[in-house]
């Protein structure tokens, strides 16, 4: 689903079979290459190897860690209680699951010695979190805390820290650092930074003690449905609802012009709803639709970059998004499912920016799709396999319905369930009804049931069974409790960060200072903010980011948008956190880092820079469509009557064609230089919504289909003499 730092899909060797069998044996990506390209942009795939009793003790515990979180849902649990826990089983969970540093240590005694260290922090780390569920009561009943209280405190952060340093990354942990510093010395920093300091002690109750640290509003939202929603994501994917995608999207645009490229994008877009991180939806449906791509004929940079952007792009895709999402709705007080409409028409403008560049790269280099014969019948598909989307159906008319997000996860967990047995309980009910259909037929109540058995076909029913088995239920509940590890730790220090600029108060000071630099100017206001978030991107995922840049800027950008602002009402606020919710995500294919990107060449065997700079220009609306809802909020359907959203979503779409085609700088023949800068004015003229934008961008855009057409002419008339 689409929560980011969500572990790597399962990569069997069945799951590409189907797809293998009707492209002609398209060459993918072995399961060793993507293990190894996981680990390396991915530090949540870098676990150690256990002895198996070892790895089965780890392995009951992710069990049952996912077994008390389902509980909670229905037995609610105090926060008080249920946050602690959550995130103490996750430190202890880290350091069994893995080493001080990448790879381990060579040989067996360091190995031994390495885990010994870390099965002794895994203890501690459960002593201090346990420590503060079994005493919560009576710490608040104190004055103060006891030295030893003090101590529990500080070694559950540092081991926090630590445990988040060998998942996540050493980058958010360098910022969190940062903000301790900035506590502690606070009267020895710059001015923007000045603040009257903090003691140790001031500060470790504020961070493990209080409610505004460690245990804050991003641990909150890990600890409910943030889990929910990754264990919904390991219960899709067993049912094999990610071949499914691909088959999907090969049945439905594999023929057209350029088609694997357009798979790559369908495919992506959907996969997004199970695996939540960049990473592994370009790794996992990449190391399929690239390949075909080149084969085709892309350019390998173009190759990854496509996969790599639209892979991005799951995080912002309704009805299941990113992590940050979920707590935005907690920061907003507004239900998910607005979140989740501000967000459709957004995410529809990237995912089609990314559609027409794929096509007018296809156009530019003269690359057809695929022959219908190499590829999956649609109607046979969805007769056979369309039942594996009704979870999906069922989130969304959960989410619509007013349900909130922990009950709308349960509800599509047991649609995944019930659903991978629909087929098989079809099958049974019509072979049920069997023999009283044939009795009907033949008018003979005395009639017997046709030669081949009914009893037989049960029997083969049930055989070919594709419901999830009990192994497939323990798979998905540690798989899910596996994908939350990292999100859980991200979303503690998170919490750390959060926590001291609240306490310090350098968030409002920092924002203040942006705004002076920006001299009142929205627009340059908009891109410093797009630009913190792009570089805190290079090293802090999507979650963290978000809630770091939203805490100093989100209010700032939004009070310079509407000065007029009731910083009680959400929804004024919503396009300033939806901003700085985009630029945290686009960081992913942003160079110099662009983790996704750089995945995405690996695959392709392509330079990691060019593929980067390829997604920025393939994500061309990821850049544009958040200025455009953060100046006129009636993109994310807010005050928005329906005329006025029609013309929005028509403009809108016309315009990232045009916008796109500048970008490529091919349509029908080349684009000059001025061409394909009246096709960008243009283009923007319409997806910025009003009536005159659009009739000026509409103009342009025109003017430059015209020179086109007209281009395309000539060639033909040139090139006519010389066929003859």
């Amino acid at each position: 689903m689409s929560l980011d730092n969500h572990s790597a899909p399962v990569q069997d060797e069945h799951r590409h079979s189907s797809a293998q069998d009707t492209l002609h044996r398209v060459e993918v990506v072995s399961a060793d290459e993507i293990n190894k390209i996981m680990q390396k942009y991915d530090k949540e795939q870098a676990v150690r190897k256990l002895p198996p009793r070892i790895n089965l003790v780890v392995s009951i515990i992710l069990i049952l860690f996912s077994v008390v979180q389902l509980y909670s849902t229905w037995r609610i649990i105090p926060s008080t209680h249920m946050r602690p826990l959550h995130l103490g089983i996750v430190v202890f969970l880290a350091f069994a699951l893995y080493p001080v540093r990448k790879g381990g240590f060579a040989g067996k005694k360091a190995w031994w010695i390495s885990f010994g260290i870390d099965a002794a922090l895994a203890a501690a780390a459960l002593f201090c979190y346990f420590y503060l569920i079994i005493n919560y009561g009576g710490i608040l009943k104190q004055a103060r805390l006891t030295d030893f209280q003090y101590v529990v405190g500080g070694v559950g952060v540092l081991l926090l820290m630590e445990a988040c340093r060998r998942v996540v990354g050493l980058p958010i942990v360098c910022v969190a650092i940062v903000f301790l510093l900035v506590g502690f010395f606070g009267q020895q920093m710059p001015a923007f930074l000045n603040n009257k300091g903090f003691t140790v002690q001031r500060v470790i109750k504020q961070m493990f003690f209080g409610q505004e640290g460690v245990f804050g509003t991003p641990v909150g939202a890990s600890s409910t449905f943030i889990f929910l929603f990754m264990l919904f994501g390991s219960f899709l994917e067993k049912t094999g609802v990610g071949q499914f995608f691909i088959d999907f999207g090969n049945a439905l645009a594999g023929s057209k012009r350029g088609g694997p490229a357009k798979v790559a994008v369908l495919t992506s877009a959907l996969e997004g709803t199970v695996s939540g991180s960049s990473v592994a939806n370009t790794v996992g449906s990449g190391s399929f639709t690239i390949p075909m791509m080149k084969k085709l004929g892309y350019p390998p940079e173009f190759a990854a970059a496509a996969e790599a952007s639209a892979s991005t792009g799951g995080q912002i895709m309704p009805p299941v998004m990113g992590a940050a999402a979920f707590l935005m709705c907690d920061a907003l007080n507004l239900p998910y499912a607005t979140i989740a409409k501000a967000a459709i028409i957004p995410a529809v403008l990237y995912f089609l920016g990314i559609w027409f560049s794929v096509d007018f790269e296809a156009r530019k280099h003269g690359l057809r799709g695929l022959s219908r014969k190499e590829l999956p019948n649609f109607k046979k598909l969805m007769m056979e396999k369309g039942y594996l989307v009704l979870p999906l159906i069922a989130i969304i008319i959960t989410l619509s319905s007013g349900f909130t997000p922990s009950r709308a996860a349960l509800v599509g967990i047991g649609m995944a369930v019930v659903g991978s047995y629909l087929r098989t309980l079809a099958e049974l009910l019509v072979l049920a009804l069997w023999g009283h259909g044939f009795r009907w037929i033949t008018r003979n109540p005395d009639a017997d049931t046709p030669p081949d058995s009914t009893a037989e076909a049960v029997r083969q029913a049930l055989h070919n069974s594709g419901g999830m088995r009990f192994r497939d239920y323990l798979a998905a509940l540690e798989n899910g409790a596996r994908s939350v590890i990292g999100v859980a730790l991200a979303c503690g220090v998170a919490g750390i960060i959060s926590g001291m600029i609240s306490l310090t108060g350098v968030g409002a000071k920092l924002g203040a200072g942006l705004t002076h630099i920006a001299a009142g100017n929205v627009f340059l206001l908009l891109f410093f903010t797009m630009i913190t978030s792009i570089i805190l991107g290079m090293g802090v995922p999507t979650t963290a980011n978000y809630l770091i840049t939203s805490t100093m800027m989100a209010t700032v950008v939004a009070r310079a948008l509407n000065p007029a602002l009731d910083v009680t009402d959400g929804m004024q606020l919503l396009p300033a956190h939806m901003f700085t919710f985009y630029f945290g995500i686009v960081a992913d294919i942003t160079p110099p880092v662009a983790l996704a990107a750089m995945a995405g060449s690996a695959i392709a065997k392509s330079d990691p820079l060019k593929t980067g700079w390829q997604a920025t220009k393939c994500a061309i609306g990821a850049f544009i469509v958040p200025y455009v809802f953060a100046l006129n909020p009636q993109m994310l359907m807010i005050n928005v009557h329906i005329l006025e959203l029609v013309q929005i979503v028509i403009t809108s779409c016309l315009g990232m064609w045009v916008i796109s085609m500048a970008v490529v700088g091919h349509w029908r023949a080349k684009l000059n230089a001025l061409e394909r800068l009246l096709a960008f004015v243009g283009g923007l003229g319409m997806v910025i919504p009003g009536w005159e934008t659009d009739l000026a961008g509409l103009s342009l855009a025109a003017f430059v289909v015209l020179w086109q057409l007209s281009k395309e002419k000539k060639l033909k008339a040139k090139a006519a003499p010389t066929a003859a």
